[in-house]
């Protein structure tokens, strides 16, 4: 690197189009502690496998550079065969990858980084753990990282871009991981704030983030790639990497997101008053074409009586074998017993009177035991339809 009048600049290139691959937030070795069974184990090893999709993407795309944008790991504590499966997954393209700590997975003294190293990584893989430019492409691009060396930190460390001179023709591209000030449409995961005019300030043609989830543009030549895989039911364009080609310095990049996540995150709130409201309900469900690679959250509403509560339950254990995860949120779907209901449990009435005063608590809402009557009702109910089976 050339130096003039004190101030660093990067040595002149000729300007030609770049095409970059623009990825964040893989956060592999997530646990999906809350999934049971194989469908965390499952989520765990899709994220590896996307990977090597997205470098798939690249060669069929012809990109220059992959640029990470931070949390490639969910923590710096993965195991070493998780980072050795990772490496693996990058093989497949072998033009540059730029892959910049978050907040997950800092660049501290001791890190998944320093572990890396000390493995063994190919040429073509560049890990930017330092705050200064890296050259590429016969110095014809300079990416100007700001990886974070702790979980939070208190100034904005992409300002260093605004101070680093390159001259005309070279493009100039940030990888940053953070908050940019004043733009998110909600909180952000980690305080880390980038200020959101660093694009115009630092003179960048474009400026790749990492730690929003989603695909957004959030500034001038500035995008949050999301994550390819999904791992949250907020609705905010995840699964996607971006294509973003630069044509000349000084000018704006085309960007075009590409989708590449396997499995989707989906919300369904329903409400269910009735039969007709159940098989509506199946129907919804139903419609689902791809739902073995769909986790589902589903939430319920409404009031039944326990005839028209039981037929939901079958619809949710016969659904439940399709998706590859549904979790289901009843709170809200109050289960309240009909005289039929009763009827069908006790015709003869020798616990009737015990019955009517666990059916007098379930439908008082001032009743702190009524939730406790509800389930002892519908728990009373499905016994008896299990034993006359």
């Amino acid at each position: 690197m050339a130096f003039i009048a004190g101030i660093p600049v990067i040595q002149i290139g000729v300007s030609v189009t770049i095409k970059l691959l623009h990825t964040a937030d893989w956060q592999i070795g997530k646990g999906f502690a809350n999934f049971e069974g194989d469908a965390g184990a499952l989520l765990r090893t899709q994220r590896i496998k996307t990977v090597d999709r997205i470098a798939q993407i690249a060669n069929k795309q012809s990109v220059d550079v992959v640029l990470v944008a931070g949390d490639v790991f969910e923590t710096n504590a993965v195991a070493d065969e998780t980072l050795r499966r990772t490496l693996n997954a990058l093989q497949a393209f072998k033009g540059p990858w730029v892959l910049l700590p978050g907040n997950h997975d800092p660049a501290l003294s001791d890190s998944a980084w320093t572990r890396l190293l000390r493995m063994g990584i190919a040429e073509n893989v560049r890990l930017a753990t330092a705050s200064e430019p890296i050259l590429l492409l016969n110095d014809r691009l300079a990416i100007l990282p700001a990886p974070l060396q702790r979980r939070h930190e208190a100034s904005d460390i992409t300002e260093w871009f605004d101070a680093m001179v390159t001259p005309t023709g070279v493009f100039r591209v940030g990888l940053a991981h953070g908050s940019v000030a004043n733009r998110l449409p909600q909180k952000s995961e980690a305080p880390n704030v980038i200020s959101d005019t660093r694009s115009d300030t630092a003179k960048l043609d474009y400026l790749a983030l990492g730690d929003w989830h989603g695909t957004l543009e959030i500034a001038p030549r500035t995008w949050y790639s999301g994550t390819p895989e999904p791992d949250r039911f907020r609705n905010n364009e995840r699964g996607n990497v971006l294509i973003v080609t630069l044509t000349q310095a000084g000018q704006s990049p085309t960007v075009e997101a590409v989708p590449v996540g396997h499995f989707s995150w989906k919300q369904f709130d329903q409400t269910v008053s009735s039969e007709e409201d159940a098989l509506v309900l199946d129907g919804v469900l139903t419609a689902e074409a791809e739902a073995e690679r769909l986790v589902a959250n589903l939430a319920l509403h409404g009031a039944v009586d326990l005839a028209t509560r039981r037929h939901v339950e079958e619809i949710l254990e016969r659904h439940r074998a399709r998706f590859h995860v549904i979790k289901v949120d009843d709170d809200d779907l109050l289960a309240t017993p009909s005289d039929q209901d009763l009827d069908l449990i006790d015709t003869l009435g020798f616990v009737r009177s015990a019955m009517d005063k666990l059916r007098t608590k379930a439908n008082d809402p001032s009743d702190n035991e009524s939730q406790t009557a509800r389930a002892a009702l519908q728990k009373l109910y499905m016994e008896h339809l299990r034993m006359g089976d």
